[in-house]
């Protein structure tokens, strides 16, 4: 994702995410929350996952506009976040809930984290967004507007979990 277009990086979200909701559509929330392999998450929770993510890089970028400085970094290879021969251990605080959610309920949990992320990026000065960073736990000192497409990245990437395991369903 080369050149700065905002809009861009918003409507790759937006399709990833249709593409992530279209992958669990047609199973029931008992499915949705079946653990199917000991120790690994359930399609529940890395939907679970997916909003803390969100949710977390919306206030990051928030709370990084009023109290960061200005940084220069390089432009990270974020399209990397897909490839998944890489096992990368989440860190606690976007673990997951264990508890039964439905798939109903998870949608509302998506939509909301979504349209703070979109109105936090909307009401943002765009030249604040490529003059600050935070820090992300593989890719070091990142671009707040490297932020917004790697949310897409990174729900691609656990859209090919899912399949996984969907798969031992």
């Amino acid at each position: 994702m080369e050149g700065y277009k905002l809009e861009q990086y918003l409507e790759f979200n937006k399709s990833i995410r249709d593409d992530l909701l279209n992958s669990v559509s047609n199973l029931s929330d008992e499915q949705l929350n079946k653990e199917v392999e000991e120790g690994r998450w359930t399609i529940m929770q890395v939907l679970h996952h997916l909003h803390i993510i969100e949710s977390g890089v919306a206030k990051a970028i928030q709370y990084t506009l009023k109290k960061g400085e200005k940084q220069t970094v390089n432009t990270k290879p974020i399209e990397l976040t897909v490839n998944r021969s890489t096992k990368i251990k989440a860190p606690s605080f976007a673990d997951p809930d264990a508890r039964f959610i439905t798939l109903e309920e998870m949608k509302e949990k998506l939509k909301e984290s979504r349209h703070v992320l979109i109105q936090v990026v909307s009401n943002s000065n765009k030249h604040q967004l490529k003059e600050k960073a935070y820090p992300q736990p593989i890719f070091g000192l990142m671009s707040l507007d490297q932020w917004v497409p790697f949310i897409g990245y990174h729900e691609k990437r656990h859209i090919e979990q899912i399949e996984e395991l969907k798969e031992k369903l």
